[in-house]
């Protein structure tokens, strides 16, 4: 498998202090940034790519991973979670909000002998 793109994103969670919904947003910010034309382009299959997303937020155990690999629309979905990202807590209303960042790594059985540089 060659890594074809790596993308990052970064979400949040400001007043629900809800660790999957901000690592939710920063996969779907990710995301935004791509577009992998080269499936339509060149005859790969979606369902070859393997995507490789590693989320990180201080508390890993408070998120999902099923609810994250569920936010990618192609692909075989790996989620690993990271101590990261950070909480930012309002002493003063007893609250946190919730930053995570994501790298989303796709990944795709390529033969470099099927690539001839023109």
């Amino acid at each position: 498998m060659k890594r074809i793109i790596l993308e990052m994103g970064t979400g949040n969670d400001l007043y629900g202090e809800d660790y999957t919904k901000a690592a939710c947003r920063a996969v779907d910010d990710a995301l935004h940034h791509s577009s992998l034309i080269l499936f339509r382009s060149l005859g790969y299959d979606h369902a070859d790519m393997e995507v490789r997303v590693t989320i990180a937020v201080q508390d890993p155990s408070k998120v999902d991973t099923a609810v994250v690999a569920g936010k990618l629309p192609r692909g075989k979905a790996f989620v690993t979670l990271v101590k990261g990202g950070l909480d930012v807590v309002d002493d003063v209303h007893n609250t946190r909000s919730v930053i995570a960042t994501a790298a989303v790594e796709a990944y795709l059985d390529i033969n470099p002998d099927d690539w001839v540089a023109a």
